[in-house]
């Protein structure tokens, strides 16, 4: 450190970490240029230390220099963490801020801040506001940027970056992957040198299962103990005898929640007195927080053994708290899907793949992953304060060969990064939002944006300008946009349309449905039906053939509220009408303050999915409000309005006002509700002694329920 030419109070932050040498990659990208202002590609494995680069850059930028730093990450549990870790530079009065979310508003406030943390999808939004502070940045950082490969959200973090690099924004750019084999033809796209090091600060072993031993590359081979529970908690449980910890990815969630089951038999013979006490505590604030579900009994039941699942039906507050323990070795054996490798930081001794096969919905079967998803598995293996190596141990299905399986994830590369954009929903979406965006542009001017894509470098710019031709017509045919000139400009529809951040085909859905309705009609069902049939909702509750009676009986009983287009005469219409009704019944009954242990066993629903789902419909429920507005559909803005609160705090109508007041949940509206007090004026004329009496009340939120309808 001492060797940087860096100001001392960085060099002693840097310190304070425990760091005096860099590591290989960090070297490397110093010396290409980082602190002078150097674009880079850098891309090496897992807790190679990308992070700190990032932070002296950003201090560069945003002391030295004044400018402004955006840091972009792909999911929000990644921009809570990077918020956290940047955060630490107001030491240096540097002030950070987060947005990760409540995409109709312009973020023109977060430019008080010098470091702004954003997902993907919330930088996109805020360009599409034309916020005022985006000229002052001087840093991009993008984290993870192999997912622009990913099929999900790939297209909006490569449009991102082709407008960074090719909109004349004057600013640095530090990209940050893992190893990929086509780092040099990503770092030509984004006009920057590429830094590759496949490097570790922690060696990593790697070796596969193969009938009793494990076999690793070195040549090593380890006998492993079988059992009745099987293989992948026999390789797991090895590594818990020398005082490690095992991270098991499995392909599904069942998958996941039946090995963290079978292994807590074994993991809590595991622990010590002081982790049998931490792993109880743990337990307990899992059923203490959020409403308590068969799920999160059983979760609170193998946590107190030292075993866990970890997976996106969970509650958030489930999650972090495994998470939490896990990090402080309570939980020895945390079985997750394998979303976790590229979300938050949980090292393990070893990581052991269960499967390695993943369901592929365009084959219709299974097939194995891909050589980068197990290079994101093993990442996790290795705990730099624990250990001087981390262990991957991969489970092979029976008819494959150990051998080969081992020759292939160990010695081949990883995937190249392959552009997702051509996918039609993208493009009208990203279509609409360049011309809304830049008041007025030509067929030439699109392509001229577009030829810098990633897309473009792949299939030739003959091609993309097709897809540009075909996501113009729809946009056009639809009235989104219009032609004036030889320009397109954006309608008042379709500007409205792209800051509300939602697809071009879900407002045309919206649009469509609305003109239909009737003043004075109850729609509450056919526009949960709308919001769950758009293309933006998720996730989706595909219907299972269990659900068919259920469903039919819910759409005659609705019939009347229903918006969609189609009729019973036409089967293929109702049916797939039909297919959304799973989705929009777990919509229904969270407003029929069904609890969550009813929409998990009636419906098959878990905390977590339920909870996104909530999110969503709230986001889309907006937007068609404000399209409701467009259109002057007064009556429409008001039951858009009602049900989004009715679904924000899922709660039937007569308690929309109660949930109003900070602190009046679901459960605690019912109990106000029930006892007499029915409005606002009800809460403030009642003496606070009479609310605290109230079930699920007390006497300290009776206080903070009349200091805030007193002042109202």
């Amino acid at each position: 450190m001492d060797e940087i030419k860096a100001p001392e109070e960085l060099i002693q932050f840097v310190k304070d970490k425990g760091i005096t040498e860099l590591y290989p990659p960090q070297e490397q990208a110093i010396r290409a240029g980082l602190l002078e202002g150097k674009s880079l590609v850098v891309s090496s494995p897992t807790a190679s230390g990308k992070t700190l680069l990032a932070l002296m850059s950003a201090y560069f930028r945003a002391k030295l220099e004044r400018k402004k730093v955006v840091y972009l990450a792909p999911l929000r549990a990644l921009a809570s963490e990077k918020y956290a870790e940047f955060s630490e530079l107001t030491r240096f009065g540097i002030r950070t801020a987060i947005s990760t979310g409540d995409y109709d508003s312009s973020g023109e406030t977060l430019g008080k801040a010098d470091v702004i943390v954003l997902t993907n999808e919330r930088f996109d939004s805020v360009m599409r506001h034309r916020v005022s502070w985006v000229n002052s940045v001087g840093l991009f950082v993008a984290d993870e940027v192999h997912l622009a490969g990913n099929d999900r959200r790939g297209p909006t973090l490569e449009m991102i970056l082709t407008k960074v690099v090719h909109l004349g924004l004057d600013a640095q750019l530090l990209a940050l992957s893992a190893t990929v084999s086509n780092v040099k033809s990503v770092a030509e796209w984004l006009h920057a040198t590429p830094v590759e090091l496949d490097w570790r600060p922690v060696p990593l072993k790697e070796g596969v299962y193969d009938y009793g031993r494990v076999v690793f590359t070195d040549g090593e081979e380890v006998q492993i103990p079988r059992s009745t529970y099987g293989s992948p908690i026999d390789v797991a449980m090895d590594t818990l005898k020398e005082g490690g910890q095992a991270l098991v990815f499995a392909s599904t969630r069942r998958r996941a929640v039946s090995l963290a089951t079978r292994s807590a038999e074994l993991t809590h013979r595991r622990l010590t007195p002081d982790e049998k006490r931490a792993a109880s505590e743990a337990s307990r604030r899992i059923l203490g927080s959020g409403e308590e579900t068969s799920l999160s009994r059983l979760l609170a039941e193998v946590v107190a053994k030292g075993s866990a699942f970890h997976h996106a039906g969970l509650e958030p507050e489930h999650r972090r708290i495994v998470e939490d323990y896990y990090r402080a070795r309570a939980i020895k054996l945390l079985a997750a899907t394998p979303t976790l490798a590229a979300g938050v930081n949980l090292p393990a001794r070893r990581v052991v793949i269960a499967d390695m096969t993943r369901y592929d919905a365009e084959r219709g079967g299974n097939s194995e992953i891909s050589v980068l998803e197990y290079r994101q598995m093993a990442g996790r293996a290795g705990r730099p304060q624990y250990d001087d190596h981390g262990e991957t141990v991969m489970v092979p299905p029976p008819s494959q060969t150990a051998a080969s399986f081992l020759e292939h994830y160990t010695k081949e590369p990883p995937e190249p990064i392959k552009s997702r954009l051509s996918d039609e929903a993208s493009m009208r979406s990203h279509t609409l939002a360049t011309i809304a965006t830049g008041r007025g542009l030509s067929k030439g001017d699109l392509d001229s944006l577009f030829r810098e894509t990633l897309l473009a470098r792949e299939a030739g710019q003959a091609e993309v300008s097709k897809l540009t031709e075909k996501a113009l017509g729809y946009l056009l045919s639809e009235r989104l946009l219009e032609p004036h000139g030889g320009l397109f400009y954006a309608t008042d529809f379709g500007t409205r349309v792209s800051v509300l951040y939602i697809d071009p085909a879900t407002a045309v859905l919206f649009r469509d449905a609305v003109r239909r309705t009737e003043p004075g009609r109850d729609y509450t069902a056919g526009l949960l039906h709308l919001v769950a049939s758009a293309p933006d909702f998720e996730p989706k509750f595909p219907l299972r053939s269990k659900d068919y009676e259920q469903a039919m009986a819910f759409m005659e009983e609705h019939a009347f509220e229903m918006l969609a287009k189609h009729t019973t005469r036409e089967f293929s219409d109702y049916d797939r009408a039909l297919q959304d009704v799973r989705s929009v019944m777990a919509l229904h009954g969270w407003i029929d303050e069904w609890r969550e242990e009813q929409l998990l066993t009636r419906l098959g629903v878990e905390p977590g999915d339920m909870h996104r789902a909530v999110d969503n419909a709230d986001w889309l429920l907006h937007a068609l409000g404000e399209l409701c507005k467009l259109f002057k559909l007064p009556d429409m803005v008001k039951q858009s309005d009602i049900l989004r609160r009715r679904v924000v705090s899922g709660v039937g109508r007569e308690l929309v006002e109660l949930t109003t007041v900070s602190g009046i949940g679901r459960v605690r509206a019912r109990a106000l509700y029930s006892a007499g007090f029915r409005t606002i004026e009800d809460l403030d004329e009642a003496p606070a002694e009479r609310l605290a009496a109230v079930d699920k009340v007390g006497a300290a939120v009776a206080r903070k329920i009349k200091e805030q309808v007193k002042s109202r």
